[in-house]
């Protein structure tokens, strides 16, 4: 191979090179797509781009669809959203479906709202089609003392001029669900509930608890009631099982003290037994109790006990 061939070659790779690198910063194929598409976009705007690490294509088809649509956007503006993180083509298709169900949604508001994390194209369509939000299971007590458990579907409606700073699904199902255990606690009964469940409904609903939120609710609907548990007959078995033992308790105390009473009263008539004997003694070596006077009160006690015995004995045979 000569020194020219060679030559040849190297320029003909260099100019490959420099093809490829041309159609890498400068889509022509975009380009084109645009210009027939009626968007006018320059070749410079899309070198831009590429410079700013923005893929043309994310920015120039959201642009066409919008076109296409009626709708006049800003290359610039819409470069700006996808730099701060959002997505251009998310929030076109936002604007598109909002122009045509006549909702109003500037392109600040759409922007908006999509670097808020929300999905804004979700947005536009529950504030076109509103959605159903079930709750869960929610049990209170009526005041005859009947569990109630309730499961309530909340329809709602996006706000889109709440839709930035204001509460989600959450909120709403727990403010649902806390009305809802005070509509069932107001209930004179559990049979009251069961005959109207709409009074929980309208209970509910005039409490304004979309207030604050993202959304607006247009109806609550209760769609299943079930009995649970008697939560009054439970707390009466209760409060009479801790009063039994309560009565327990305190009889146990009363036959402490009355077996400590006994035993003092043991105590002392032993006590009193044994002062017996030194009276005696006393008696005798002050004159007062003779011999024979203390034979005679033995005999009479042990008259006395024979009496005593021969009676027992009687009654057991009786018996």
């Amino acid at each position: 191979m000569d020194e020219l061939s060679l030559t040849l070659i190297i320029a003909a790779a260099g100019a490959l090179l420099l093809i490829i690198f041309l159609l890498y910063f400068v889509p022509v194929g975009l380009w084109i797509t645009a210009i027939f598409s009626g968007v006018k976009v320059s070749i410079g705007t899309l070198i831009g781009m590429r410079l700013r690490k923005v893929p043309p294509a994310d920015i120039v088809r959201p642009l066409i669809s919008a076109t296409k649509a009626d709708l006049e956007l800003d290359v610039g503006q819409m470069e700006a959203h996808y730099l701060a993180g959002g997505n251009v083509g998310r929030v076109v298709q936002a604007l598109i479906s909002a122009d045509r169900a006549n909702i109003e949604l500037p392109w600040r508001r759409a922007t908006a709202i999509d670097l808020a994390g929300r999905d804004v194209l979700e947005a536009v369509q529950v504030s076109v089609n509103p959605k159903v939000i079930q709750t869960p299971r929610v049990s209170a007590v009526a005041k005859d003392g009947i569990q109630v458990v309730a499961v309530a579907r909340v329809t709602v409606r996006a706000n889109i001029d709440r839709l930035v700073g204001g509460a989600g699904e959450e909120t709403i199902i727990a403010r649902v669900g806390e009305g809802t255990v005070s509509s069932i606690g107001s209930a004179v009964d559990h049979k009251a509930v069961l005959e109207n469940p709409d009074a929980i409904s309208r209970t509910v609903l005039q409490r304004g608890l979309d207030s604050g939120t993202a959304y607006e609710i247009l109806s609550i609907d209760i769609a299943d009631v079930d009995i649970g548990r008697n939560i009054g007959a439970e707390l009466q078995t209760d409060q009479a099982e801790a009063n039994k033992k309560i009565a327990q308790a305190e009889a146990e105390k009363r036959r402490a003290m009355a077996v400590a009473e006994e035993q003092e009263m043991r105590a002392r008539l032993v006590e009193a037994e044994a002062e017996v004997p030194r009276a005696l003694a006393e008696a005798f070596r002050s004159g007062n109790l003779g011999v024979m006077d203390y034979y005679r009160m033995r005999n009479v006690q042990a008259d006395t006990g024979m009496r005593e015995s021969l009676s027992g004995n009687e009654s057991d045979r009786s018996i």
